[in-house]
């Protein structure tokens, strides 16, 4: 452990150096005890329990990967991470889990926010993220805007999908006016991120990210619901009285017999 936590330093201050040769040296010495520690243990673990079985996969994932592999393993304890490439110029890459969010032209209300595991194309996503803010709203969408990102989509029905271009050309100026909202959806993924917890996942696994991100959005058209109703006290004072007067008749309502 004291080896190998100083040559995981040393080889970081040699590539914040930019002197590449010493810090894949360190590189090398890091993968050669990590191959003797997975020896070590497959020698003495006559009969690993699950967790260590799990984890010897892992490992030996890690210790076999190289730099130009797929699906590279970035994390031990978050197995599912991914590499998700930004394209700016102060953040080039983000490792988590893909979120395709559908938000509302007017109003930014979020329709659906579904967790994507294994960074797919953004296009390949439309399709499920269509299909869950119906199922949610319980209405049928009429049209969609979506940006560059999405060229190439999976998806084949009666909702008008409108792709963003640089140029307007021939498009009609009511689909245009309503194509340049579509970057409306940036501050609400902004606030998503900053304010509703979507930037740091603190749930485990596939499951975790799945429901963070419907958390997140319920999160913050609750907020706006709730600044809503704080502009209108006599409406808030309705529901509130609605709610004890409906939490008074079900304590008083007799209970069904058989019933414990």
């Amino acid at each position: 452990m004291r080896v190998g936590k100083q040559a995981l330093l040393q080889q970081s201050r040699y590539a914040h150096a930019k002197q590449f040769k010493r810090a894949k040296r360190e590189e090398r010495k890091l993968r050669t005890m990590l191959g003797r520690v997975i020896r070590d243990v497959e020698r003495k673990a006559t009969s690993p329990s699950r967790e260590l079985k799990e984890l010897l996969v892992l490992v030996k994932r890690l210790h076999a990967q190289k730099r130009t592999d797929k699906n590279k393993l970035y994390s031990l304890h978050e197995p599912d991470v991914a590499c998700i490439s930004k394209g700016k110029a102060h953040k080039r890459y983000e490792f988590g889990c893909k979120v395709a969010l559908a938000v509302t032209s007017q109003g930014g209300w979020v329709l659906a926010a579904k967790a994507l595991p294994g960074n797919p194309y953004d296009g390949h996503t439309l399709k499920a993220t269509l299909e869950q803010a119906s199922a949610l709203t319980g209405k049928d969408l009429e049209r969609v805007y979506v940006d560059m990102g999405y060229r190439g989509h999976d998806y084949e029905g009666p909702v008008i999908v409108n792709v963003d271009k640089r140029r307007r050309g021939r498009t009609p100026k009511s689909v245009w006016r309503w194509m340049k909202r579509r970057s409306a959806i940036e501050p609400t993924i902004g606030h998503l991120k900053e304010h509703k917890r979507l930037n740091r996942n603190r749930l485990k696994g596939v499951l975790g990210d799945k429901m963070n991100a419907l958390l997140a959005a319920a999160a913050l058209n609750l907020h706006k619901i709730m600044r809503a109703l704080a502009k209108t006290p006599a409406l808030l004072a309705r529901i509130l009285v609605w709610l004890l007067d409906a939490l008074e008749l079900r304590r008083l309502s007799p209970a069904p017999s058989g019933a414990r």
